[in-house]
């Protein structure tokens, strides 16, 4: 959520945030695997495509795919790169109206693009937001792209020949896991609501190496990005779509986001260090709910979201 106008500095101390503390055995050759989104090699994606409109009076020919592939196979909602669909036509007619849907495992269309006078045997792409209809964030699952003619009970559009190469189906997630590198969980020390002095702790620290790239696990728009004596150089992001803020700390170095810079799901946002009041490198990790950090939510319990995504970034 947006700022209420509090001095970060001050506040901090006023209400005691709580530093990280890391487990001091910690172990490297116990890490858990590499995780994480694609970091980006440069500017933020274009667009998703326009939806259009479906034609008045629609026409086409008996289609079939000449070609078609997406890529990645693997997208996050709101990330640095869409699902992107290439694909190109054969058909016994020079222009063809046809309809573009996205749908989920159980076949159901969750969007649905239109083009007109599509030519036969031109390559053509489409990128999906990841948002539906109502233009709501798409739920994680598999996907699939289907392509078929405008006009009414027409069939979908199917491999020209046997040698068509047709990848058509992805899988799309709302969040990856932040650390792009060997980590782990550590004690009962490092988990939210463990005893501190006054007070709990109200994140969970995931240590890693220093060095270790961090990346937005949602993207939205970057709160703050300052350095504080507890939570050394940290971050905070108002989660796109989401009722949630999430927090960041203990970076190396002062992330290169700028207060009211727009990120996206697994772009960097710094690396792992051991900044402000820190025993050890590792990442100290938050979310807040509505209506976010420090303007009226509270903390909750991040780990067993940070498992969930660890599993299939």
């Amino acid at each position: 959520m947006r700022s209420n106008g509090f001095g970060r500095g001050g506040f901090l101390g006023a209400i005691g945030i709580v530093a990280s503390i890391a487990l001091l055995a910690f172990a490297p050759g116990a890490l858990a695997g590499t995780g994480g989104a694609p970091t980006p090699t440069s500017a933020p994606p274009p667009p998703g495509s326009a939806s259009g409109a479906p034609s008045a009076a629609p026409s086409a020919g008996a289609l079939s795919l000449a070609g078609a592939e997406t890529k990645p196979r693997k997208s996050f909602y709101f990330g640095v790169r869409y699902p992107r669909l290439t694909y190109t036509l054969a058909s016994n007619q020079p222009q063809n109206d046809i309809r573009i849907d996205v749908v989920n495992a159980s076949g159901e269309i969750v969007r649905t693009f239109y083009r007109e006078d599509v030519a036969p045997n031109v390559p053509y792409n489409l990128r999906w937001d990841a948002t539906t209809g109502e233009g709501k964030p798409a739920r994680n699952g598999r996907y699939s792209f289907r392509i078929s003619p405008q006009t009414p009970a027409a069939p979908a559009a199917r491999k020209a020949s046997t040698t068509a190469a047709l990848s058509l189906a992805f899988t799309l997630y709302g969040y990856t896991f932040p650390i792009l590198g060997a980590h782990d969980y550590g004690g009962a020390m490092g988990r939210f609501g463990a005893p501190r002095s006054g007070h709990t702790h109200q994140g969970q620290d995931v240590m890693a190496s220093c060095g270790t790239p961090l990346v937005a696990a949602r993207g939205g728009l970057v709160q703050y990005s300052r350095y504080d004596d507890a939570g050394g150089n940290y971050v905070v992001i108002d989660g796109k779509g989401t009722p949630n803020d999430f927090v960041y700390m203990h970076l190396a170095e002062p992330s290169p986001l700028k207060e009211g810079e727009t990120v996206r799901t697994g772009q960097p946002i710094g690396i792992v260090g051991d900044t402000g009041d820190a025993q050890g490198c590792h990442l100290h990790f938050e979310i807040w709910g509505s209506p976010g950090w420090y303007e009226g939510g509270s903390p909750f319990d991040p780990l067993l979201e940070l498992q969930k995504w660890d599993r299939y970034s």
